[in-house]
């Protein structure tokens, strides 16, 4: 079997350097011959393909030029049909030598699937209905040397999709509708939030401190400061800064880098946004976090009531909010309030659900894990799940009457945590005790662990309001509104590792 493979790779490969050859020798005789495709430098394109199909009767009989990709050819020897691809979709075009002469028909005809083309021409529809254009001038715009993926089969490789994404692009038209939904999506939030008074903010991606949350960060070296920094992980203490500042609504939208594995949830950069609002709490952040993603899917889908993994979800608020002990009761029946003040029976009872949990942890990350490992795959419809323990909480206020907890949420939508919000500690002694605590887990070996950040213990003693933030990642919430099963699939050019 290991023989055949070998063949048939052989005979594609000897199959693809007969194609290299002859593309080169068609563009090199193009450029002795004064046609270099290479050399143009603009085209006057008038229409784009979608416009001709919704304005048919408007622009019928009427003089068009659009540009596009060669994507199929049907000769029929003085005439031909072809498909021209551009950003829009397809759209039909007939040549006849009579209308755009006999030397740009014979040059047309040695060129290639894949080339990039002008085209003038009259609109019309076909005897067929189809709407097309009737070419009266052809140009060729940039020559492909490289052959497409076979038609029918297309580009499939996941991988191979992934490294060469621009091929994707251009073979798999479903693909480009993806990042068009998901640049509506991100410019439907920006529209949202300015219409609430938030302001657009930028603050650094090189940090002195890893800092803002729960992970492993990338770290690179400054040659002229001889210093490391860190590529940052979140922009949460940098944002609430801007609070104590007097800028009292900002969110940023930009890429985090953490420094952990690849899965189908998980690249090592992505897309957030954070937004943080003054005099107000984690209650207020659930309100406007179910408008925003509900008018989100209204704005790009038409509706709220969605289809993603076969499952259909309804996005219109409210949603159902649970505190983290309801729901480990609701689905695991164990009741940690039962062990409050008692670590071991709470460790205890987390490894007889089958958790995996080490002595010596505290009731609050039997809790937490209990939850994380148990509960959280089952979470279908959206969920605001309520009140963390203060353990897996760093930068949140304690609830008054449960110390314990925090005034935290995470949301979660298909089993998928999509995003994390609090009332924000602005407590800086508090703060710095908290900080204090991280450092020892740090010094311990948790890599994922905060670092002291002194000068946001600073910035909060100057005081900074009651107030509410929430975190989401972009790149999951594109996945829930295009129904992709992988981060990677959201994502332009994820991560890879290079080919050997």
């Amino acid at each position: 079997m290991g023989d055949v493979q070998k063949q048939k790779g052989n005979a594609q490969q000897k199959d693809l350097s007969e194609i290299l050859r002859i593309r080169r020798e068609k563009l090199e005789e193009l450029q002795q011959t004064g046609q270099d495709p290479f050399a143009i430098t603009t085209y006057d394109r008038d229409n784009l393909n979608q416009n001709i199909r919704e304005h048919f009767e408007e622009l019928e009989g009427k003089t068009v030029s659009i540009a596009g990709r060669l994507m199929s050819r049907r000769k029929m020897g003085k005439a031909s049909f072809f498909d021209i691809h551009d950003v829009t979709g397809r759209m039909q075009v007939y040549a006849r030598i009579d209308d755009v002469g006999e030397e740009t028909y014979t040059a047309f005809k040695k060129w290639d699937i894949g080339d990039m083309i002008g085209v003038e021409g009259t609109v019309f529809r076909t005897k067929r209905g189809e709407i097309s254009i009737h070419a009266t001038a052809l140009t060729l715009l940039s020559k492909s040397l490289l052959p497409l993926p076979e038609k029918f089969h297309g580009l499939r490789d996941t991988e191979l999709r992934y490294r060469q994404r621009y091929v994707d692009l251009i073979v798999n038209p479903e693909v480009k509708e993806t990042f068009i939904r998901r640049s509506k999506i991100i410019a439907f939030i920006r529209t949202f939030l300015e219409n609430k008074g938030y302001i657009e903010v930028e603050t650094p991606v090189l940090n002195t401190i890893s800092g803002g949350a729960s992970a492993r960060p990338f770290i690179t070296h400054h040659n002229a400061l001889n210093m490391d920094l860190y590529l940052r992980i979140a922009p949460e203490l940098y944002l609430k800064r801007l609070i104590v500042g007097g800028m009292e609504k900002v969110f940023e939208i930009g890429r985090q880098f953490r420094n952990e594995g690849i899965d189908v949830k998980h690249n090592p950069e992505f897309t957030s946004i954070e937004l943080y609002e003054a005099y107000t709490d984690y209650n207020g952040m659930m309100r406007i976090t179910e408008k925003m993603i509900a008018g989100a899917a209204q704005a790009v889908l038409g509706t709220q009531v969605i289809t993603c993994e076969g499952k259909e979800i309804d996005l219109t608020p409210p949603w159902r909010r649970m505190t983290m002990l309801e729901a480990v009761k609701t689905y695991t029946g164990t009741d940690f309030d039962e062990f409050k003040g008692d670590d071991t029976a709470a460790v205890a009872a987390a490894k007889s659900l089958g958790v995996e949990i080490e002595n010596g942890q505290t009731w609050g990350d039997a809790l937490y894990k209990t939850f994380d490992e148990k509960v959280e795959g089952q979470l279908i419809e959206p969920t605001f799940i309520l009140d963390y323990p203060i353990e897996v909480s760093p930068l949140t206020k304690r609830k008054k009457d449960r110390p314990e907890l925090t005034e935290r949420f995470e949301f979660f939508i298909l089993g998928r945590e999509l995003g994390n919000a609090y009332s924000e500690l602005n407590d800086p002694i508090d703060q710095k005790e908290r900080f204090l605590r991280q450092v020892e887990l740090r010094n311990a070996g948790d890599q994922e662990a905060s670092m002291m950040d002194e000068d946001f213990v600073t910035a909060l003693s100057y005081g900074m309001p009651p107030t509410g933030g929430m975190g989401m990642g972009i790149d999951r919430l594109v996945m829930l509104l295009t129904d992709s099963p992988s981060i990677r699939d959201v994502l332009l050019f994820p991560t890879m590792k290079p080919k050997e």
